[in-house]
This record gives C-alpha cells, structure tokens and sequence, in this order.
C-alpha cells in the first residue's frame, strides 16, 4: 500500500535507450521524452529512468519530476537478473515498467511490461543464435521461462499492435482485459542536425537510385530473400539500382556478407551511421524495402513515410494493420514476387507519387505523444 501524500516512484527500464537504428531503442527513447513532455501539471509522481553506462548521457532530464539512475547491468545476462531488483528496491520504485520481456525473476514489484512481438516463440532458431547447441538450448528454456513469467506476472502487458496482442493471447492463456493495445509513433521523426550535404553519401558509395533497408540483419528480417531478389532485379532485367543496408555490423551482417561476396552485386552496407547520415539515406532514396517474416509494429516503413519514401514490404504480421494501403505488398518467402513488386514500383513514377501522398496520411495516426499519454493512463490504472 502507497502511503498517503508519498510521492509515487515510477522506474522505466531504459537501458536501450537509443539509437535510431534499433526500434526498441526508439521506442524507449521516445516514451521517457514524450513523458517528460506531457507530465508538467502534476507532482504526484516522480520517474526513475535506468540506463546503462554506454546511455547515460544520451539523456538529461528536463522535467524535475524525472531522474537518471546507472544500471549498468547487459540485456538478458545473469548479471540484469541477479543485480537489477536491488537497484530497483534500492530506488523505492512503486511500479516498475520494463519496455521489453527481460524481467528480472527475481523481482517483487508490481511492474508493466511492453511486449513488441513474439518472434522468439515463432522462430526459436539457432539461425539467430552464435551458440552452441547445448548452450543455445539452455539459453532457449530461459528466454521462454522469463517471458512466461513476464506476461502471468505483469500487472498489465502493453502490446503495440492487435496482432501483436492477438500473438499473446494465443501463446499465452491470459485475460484480454489485461493487454493495452498502445501503437508507437512516427510523425516526429528527428530531422538532420548541422550540416547535411548529399555528398556525405558519396564516402559509403552510394549513387541514387538506391532501394534502402533500415535496421538488423537477425534471421527472421529475411534480408538473404531480399538479396535474391534484387539479384534478379540486376541480373535478369537489367536495373540501374544500388541496395543500401543502414545497420550495425554484427555477426548476423557479417554472415550476410560473406554469403554474398561472389554475388558482385552493387550492394552497400553503411555500418552504423550517424543521425545525420541516416537522415540523407532516407531522403534521398526511391525505395524503402522491409521484407520481415514477422514484425509486432514496423516502426521503420513508417518512418520512411515520414521523408516520402514509397515503401515497398511484407504482407505478414503486423505490417498490413499498421501501414494500411499506404505500401504495396509481397510475400517475403516467394523471391519472383519481392523482385515484382520491387520492379513495379520503381518503373512507376505515378505509383510512387500516390504511394507519397498515402504515406504522409498515414503517419498523421501514429503519435509518440499519444503514445506516452496512454502509457501514463495505463501506470495510473495499475497503481
């Protein structure tokens, strides 16, 4: 029981906060400022952001009511399991909200937990694993331990879809009452910073036109279908077209690479790039490509919309809920199909105007701010 005339301590799990190119990222980002934001008329509340030491100073507290606090503990490890419950108990935290399914099992506090998709559950490969068998499968039973425990413990589940609440429901025998459906945002993408001069391009190798993928390279984003495709596109009809990759180098990028170094194909990979770099990719491209096999939102073709980019992606999970008729669509395991649609929408210069036109609609219904008030409702309906 909160004591009368305390202040209420809400905690944010924040340590993934930022950058741009990882959706979780942006979604944590965007929640802690847009509540900072929009709670300014009360003091009931005060808001503890965790963050790791390589995040700590991406962020500074505007708000009085907000305070930064290290945790420097890494995703998914022994370490965020065993050591962050002190942390939270240490900050007297009233209701814990983690933006992801790594709870802590440990932990004893009412908490709020964001769940984007359940990819883990429909594609539990070791294609997106550098384990070992054995070692994969221990790290397997864990990761499903934690988030059954995450969704029957969790005081109310944010999903940010309906399907993304209907994938819940179905692998997880629950009350629908107890999942918010809360969309994410798009309209206020950042903008570029300083100087931004389209010869910045020029030192990855880019030449317009270019098709451009934002985002990981993990197993189930299909980016080798993809590949396939644009092979077909070069190849086979004879397109002047480059395929750009904005993402960090992993070990699934790196897989990706070796796989295609045969391939002589005018493919480029930015590595990780700078707000401002990422700005002039998305503005200067014809196409922007999303081949997912399984997406909770899609945060990215919306963003693309945001700077007019026609979007040209998946027809599975979330996708066709959250970018409507506003993108066209293929079957991301059908490899003729993804070149089609690619062909199609690069040789029609009406198409693209339309598809411009739709998106700068669309984007109007995602809003961080409406995002964050709802969050907000939800805290205040737990506690």
């Amino acid at each position: 029981m909160i004591k009368k005339n305390k202040k209420i301590r809400i905690g944010i799990d924040a340590r993934f906060f930022g950058p741009f190119q990882k959706g979780l990222g942006r979604y944590v980002q965007k929640l802690v400022e847009n509540l900072e934001y929009i709670y300014k008329t009360e003091s009931d509340k005060e808001f503890i952001i965790f963050l790791r030491k390589s995040n700590f100073n991406e962020y500074n507290p505007k708000n009085p009511n907000f305070k930064k606090v290290l945790a420097d503990y890494r995703w998914y490890s022994f370490k965020e399991q065993i050591f962050m419950p002190f942390k939270i108990r240490k900050e007297k935290i009233d209701l814990m909200h983690f933006c992801h399914f790594n709870v802590p099992l440990l932990l004893h506090k009412k908490f709020v937990v964001t769940i984007h998709d359940l990819v883990l559950k429909r594609f539990p490969t070791r294609r997106a694993s550098t384990l070992g068998p054995l070692r994969y499968f221990i790290k397997q039973l864990f990761y499903k331990l934690v988030i059954y425990l995450a969704i029957k413990r969790a005081k109310k589940i944010i999903a940010v879809s309906n399907f993304a609440k209907k994938e819940i429901l179905f692998y997880f025998k629950i009350n629908e009452n107890k999942v918010e459906v809360i969309y994410e945002g798009a309209s206020d993408f950042f903008r570029c910073k300083g100087s931004c001069s389209n010869s910045s391009l020029k030192k990855f190798g880019i030449n317009m036109p270019y098709i451009l993928y934002v985002g990981n390279a993990y197993p189930h984003k299909n980016l080798e279908r993809l590949i396939f495709a644009f092979k077909k596109l070069i190849q086979k009809y004879k397109l002047n077209l480059q395929l750009v990759f904005a993402g960090e180098i992993d070990y699934f990028y790196k897989k990706l690479q070796d796989k295609i170094s045969n391939y002589k194909l005018p493919i480029i990979f930015t590595g990780f790039i700078s707000d401002n770099d990422l700005y002039l990719l998305y503005k200067n491209a014809l196409i922007y490509v999303f081949p997912s096999l399984c997406e909770g939102f899609g945060l990215p073709p919306l963003e693309a919309m945001s700077f007019g980019v026609p979007v040209v992606c998946s027809d599975k999970g979330a996708l066709p809920e959250i970018l409507g008729d506003s993108a066209v669509y293929f079957d991301p395991v059908n490899i003729n199909d993804i070149a089609e649609k690619i062909r199609f929408v690069f040789k029609n210069n009406k198409l693209r105007k339309e598809l411009r036109k739709k998106g700068f609609c669309r984007i109007k219904n995602y809003s961080w701010k409406e995002m964050a008030r709802r969050t907000l409702e939800v805290y205040k309906d737990v506690i």
